[in-house]
């Protein structure tokens, strides 16, 4: 028994605005629910435009939480089956939660079960199929309308599949066709790279929409089909092609992610996207001898010891270094206009803002502090697993600036910095790098290799 489902939504908070459920027994409808639902909120007008439905309609219709029970009952031992069935799922799976109840129903999609019996279309939407199986689909965009068509189409898929294994393969909780997005051809999942490298998500539009990194890029994209948190699951409606590129290192994967998140902007990555800073921070010492930590505009600065992106991330971290090192805030530019810290009161300031403390003592924690986020040395490479067994990944910091990643021969031995800039792409140093390579020098300190000056110093006319 099946209950092929469709529903119309707001569009953004996706609150749903009508649901149609058909009860189908695999020959005919036995059953059938469909009404309009007040989404306690307002219909945007390009919904309305595209819906009909207006916010004076469902102003009078039940709210859901007065046709949950029907709609459970309904569905129970059935099947759910929709077009896209993730998106009609999680969103009525999440007004169930919003209640306090758990609604679960095994799945069907029949966009992936249309790929599979009907290969070769170049669209797999509801018109497109129902256009190419001469379905006439009445009151398009409306629920009882698409679920309609969406039946006719469904019992065309049940006589395709004449021994039934496909449907089975999709109902197996166990097979990977039950997980995949419903535009993803299985064909692409399968061709993955299980080595470490750098993932690409992207849309119809060949739009890149989400870009990750892993050490095993097929099993941690599955992870992202089974997700069934809110971003996970609006981000897998999208995917239609997945590229990858393999780095051999996890190191190397982390920077070239980074890299590509700020090259491209993807739409469901938040984190790394910001590109551009401007707040720097630098140290001086006053008349009194006493060395500060301060932050400015970053055009202002001739050497920071680290840039950020905002005021704001800038002083936390000053916040952070402050509580590590004992530091006092009046010293770190934290707490302005003021004759002595408020952190001495709370002991954790050792008094340097009342004369309690020797600017010696003091100084030496600043400097201890302004250690901690420095390399411990300026000009290095770090040596790492290359994409092959021939090759060695390489990422070079000269200066202290982190030029890029790059790949040589294992027998390679190179002369000069010149052979390392010939064998590197060249990437622009940031915070978000600095974090990366800070935090994995802690832990990786012998893959790290310094360089002479003189060494460096054999190629000083190379701009990079």
């Amino acid at each position: 028994m099946y209950s092929i489902v469709d529903i119309e939504t707001t569009g953004q908070g996706a609150k749903i605005t009508e649901i149609s459920i058909l009860v189908f027994d695999g020959k005919k409808i036995i059953d059938e629910f469909t009404t309009l639902i007040n989404p306690e909120c307002r219909i945007p007008p390009f919904i309305t435009n595209l819906t009909g439905i207006t916010n004076a309609m469902v102003g009078g219709a039940p709210k859901f939480y007065e046709i949950a029970k029907k709609i459970e009952e309904i569905t129970q031992d059935t099947i759910f089956v929709a077009h896209n069935v993730n998106f009609d799922y999680h969103i009525i799976q999440q007004e169930f939660k919003n209640l306090g109840f758990n609604f679960k129903r095994k799945k069907l999609c029949t966009v992936r079960l249309s790929r599979k019996l009907i290969p070769g279309l170049n669209s797999y939407s509801l018109g497109a199929l129902c256009a190419s199986q001469n379905i006439t689909i009445k009151d398009r965009h409306r629920a009882k309308g698409d679920a309609e068509a969406t039946s006719i189409l469904f019992k065309k898929l049940l006589k395709l599949d004449t021994y039934g294994s496909v449907f089975h393969s999709f109902l197996n909780p166990k097979s990977r066709q039950a997980t995949i997005p419903p535009l993803l051809p299985k064909k692409i999942v399968d061709q993955l790279s299980t080595k470490t490298g750098v993932y690409y998500f992207k849309n119809s539009k060949n739009e890149i929409i989400y870009i990750g990194k892993a050490t095993n890029i097929k099993q941690r994209v599955l992870s992202h089909f089974y997700d069934k948190s809110k971003k996970e699951v609006a981000m897998c409606l999208e995917i239609e092609n997945i590229t990858f590129e393999e780095t051999g290192s996890e190191l190397i994967a982390l920077l070239l992610e980074s890299a590509e998140i700020k090259k491209h902007y993807p739409k469901f990555n938040r984190a790394q996207k910001r590109s551009n800073e401007s707040i720097g921070l630098f140290s001086y010492e006053d008349r009194n001898g006493i060395v500060h930590l301060a932050y400015n505009r970053l055009k202002l600065i001739p050497n920071p010891l680290m840039k950020f992106y905002n005021e704001t991330e800038c002083r936390l971290f000053l916040e952070k270094l402050c509580e590590t090192f004992e530091l006092c805030p009046k010293y770190c530019h934290l707490q302005s206009n003021v004759s002595s810290c408020f952190h001495f009161q709370l002991k954790k300031c050792k008094g340097i803002c009342r004369n309690q403390e020797s600017t010696s003592s003091y100084n030496e924690r600043v400097q201890n502090a302004i250690a901690s986020i420095k390399y411990n040395t300026e000009n290095f490479i770090i040596k790492e697993t290359g994409r092959t067994k021939k090759e060695v990944g390489i990422v070079l910091v000269v200066n202290g600036i982190y030029k890029g990643f790059g790949y040589i021969d294992i027998t390679e031995k190179p002369t000069s910095i010149t052979n390392y800039y010939n064998h590197i792409a060249s990437q622009k140093d940031n915070n978000d790098v600095k974090r990366i390579l800070t935090a994995y020098l802690k832990k990786n300190s012998e893959t790290t290799i310094p360089l002479k000056s003189s060494f460096v110093e054999a190629a000083p006319n190379l701009l990079f």
